[in-house]
């Protein structure tokens, strides 16, 4: 089995490459389960999936200066954007394909850390919508 180290991992909102300013990406995804258990199953449970839904979570390093980080993600605040993600900044292909949809830009930490620390925030923003896979 192989696996798998990070090391140069693509993000990408609203078309931007932000892979540089990002030090943790995770996309997840998960349905809800809903119990469709009838008499007929003889005394198990039965499930169905029901909506699906996802989040995609990272780790920005703060940026504050002109063109950077703040100034590209502040007017995206409170908005849907489109997301791309992969597990390489390599071409895309069967091997590292990437995965697409939309999320909410729900909140946003420009300063955080105390004397001494990286200026740096965590997020999980919800998806919005289908996230797709692609290998092309």
């Amino acid at each position: 089995m192989p696996i798998m180290v990070l090391k140069a991992a693509y993000v990408a909102l609203n078309g931007s490459d932000r892979s540089a300013n990002t030090s943790k990406a995770e996309l997840s995804m998960e349905v809800e389960e809903k119990d469709v258990t009838t008499f007929a199953s003889n005394g198990w449970k039965e499930v169905a999936g029901g909506l699906a839904s996802g989040g995609l979570a990272v780790t920005f390093k703060n940026d504050l200066a002109a063109a950077a980080l703040d100034s590209v993600m502040w007017p995206l605040f409170g908005t849907v954007v489109p997301f791309e993600v992969r597990a390489s900044n390599a071409v895309v292909g069967t091997s590292n394909p990437k995965y697409t949809g939309s999320i909410l830009i729900k909140n946003w930490t420009p300063i955080a850390g105390a004397p001494g620390d990286v200026n740096e925030a965590s997020y999980t923003w919800p998806t919005s919508g289908p996230v797709t896979r692609a290998t092309a």
